[in-house]
This record gives structure tokens, sequence and C-alpha cells, in this order.
């Protein structure tokens, strides 16, 4: 039982899946900025968009 969890745990340190998820995840809010600052409405909706995660971001901390 102890060597499962111990090969469990060892499986999932050593997993690089979430790592590629988390640079996609950046690209794609770079892109988001980027396109945010050639357009206002845009700008305006991705501002709201960021303002509302990290506000619930911040609510979640506390």
């Amino acid at each position: 039982m102890l060597t499962t969890v111990k090969k469990c745990l060892l499986d999932f340190y050593h997993d690089e899946e979430g790592a590629s998820g988390i640079e996609y995840a950046l690209i794609a809010a770079m892109v988001a900025v980027v396109i945010a600052s050639v357009s206002t409405p845009i700008r305006t909706a991705v501002s709201t968009i960021f303002t509302k995660i990290s506000t619930q971001l911040t609510n979640a901390a506390t």
C-alpha cells in the first residue's frame, strides 16, 4: 500500500503536462493583452474580466 502511494506521488511529481497548460494560458493572456491594447472595446472587456478574476482571487485568499 505504501509503495503504491509513493509511486503515485512520484508519478505526479514527474508529470509535466500541467506545466504545458500553464504555458498555454500565459500565451493566451499575452495575446489578450496585445489585442486589448489595440481596440478600446476589447480593452474594456478584457480589463473587466481581469478585474473580476483579481477580485475573486483576493476574496478566495481571505
